[in-house]
């Protein structure tokens, strides 16, 4: 399979992981988010999922 075909999604950090649990701000790192306004597009994976559903509160997700 090529990269084209697998589904990704995309997140923006809208929140500040500061006064935070650490695990929060270590999700954030693992999202490959650590500053405002950043966005990365991931695969599509139960994994990363469930990493966006920890940090929901901080994130912006999108297709």
């Amino acid at each position: 399979m090529s990269d084209a075909s697998k589904p990704t999604v995309k997140v923006t950090q809208i929140g500040s992981p500061i006064g935070r649990k650490p695990g929060q701000r270590e999700t954030l790192i693992g999202l490959g988010l650590n500053k405002m306004h950043r966005s990365r597009e991931l695969e599509d994976t139960p994994s990363v999922r469930g990493m966006i559903r920890k940090v929901a509160h901080l994130l912006k997700v999108g297709d």
